[in-house]
């Protein structure tokens, strides 16, 4: 049997977009969405927002638009998040703590079901209701409990270590906050967030735009 057709980065970003869209306006009780809303949702062009979808089959209709509570379906099962990913959270520090915090991650279809860390003067303590574990727990809480994905909220210099015993405990993909790109590619699917990347992209967007200086004199 052929295996899953494979959805380009940059689409499926957008369908993320789309995804977030069809669903705020379903739940606002609107029953169809047009390539244009897409659109200016994900600052695409109507063509482009077609093209995208047609990954999902012939679910529009031309001067009609398409079923909002259907494309939230259909994009949700592409995307993947059509099933309950369970997922293991390594660094209760700030971001780890803001993380497991985050009660709507839930009805996007993400569970975090555990908290590791390393430090002794974190495990044991409560994060957001979960006990914290060691490290050393980790195997065991990724197999009991059947976990998809690891996410780091570490320091940078022990990113990846802690991606190398994620990808030995058999997690499925990791989601990586420190910043340190990580060497896991060849082995499960990695993505990486990068705030301090993220903030020079909007600094180098917002000086752009600023006036030039004026002259004295």
């Amino acid at each position: 049997m052929p295996g899953k057709a494979r959805v380009p980065r940059p689409t499926a970003e957008r369908l993320s977009v789309y995804l977030r869209e069809a669903a705020r306006r379903a739940g606002a009780g609107q029953l169809k969405v047009s390539s244009r809303e897409h659109g200016a949702a994900a600052g695409a062009s109507d063509a482009q927002v077609r093209k995208d979808l047609a990954v999902l089959g012939s679910l529009g209709q031309p001067g009609v638009g398409y079923d909002a509570e259907g494309l939230v379906d259909a994009i949700r099962g592409v995307i993947g998040v059509h099933e309950r990913w369970r997922a293991v959270l390594v660094g209760a520090g700030n971001i780890g703590r803001a993380l497991a915090s985050y009660r709507r991650l839930a009805d996007e279809g993400f569970e975090i079901a555990a908290i590791l860390d390393r430090a002794p003067s974190v495990v044991g303590r409560t994060v957001a209701g979960f006990e914290v574990l060691p490290m050393s727990s980790l195997p065991d809480v990724v197999r009991r409990q059947s976990i998809g994905i690891g996410v780091i909220a570490v320091p940078r210099e022990a990113a990846q270590e802690v991606a190398d015993a994620l990808v030995a405990a058999g997690v499925r993909g990791i989601l990586n906050f420190a910043p340190q790109r990580l060497e896991v590619a060849d082995r499960v699917p990695g993505v990486d967030v990068d705030f301090r990347s993220a903030l020079e992209r909007l600094a180098l967007a917002v000086s752009e735009r600023a006036p030039e200086p004026r002259g004295r004199g």
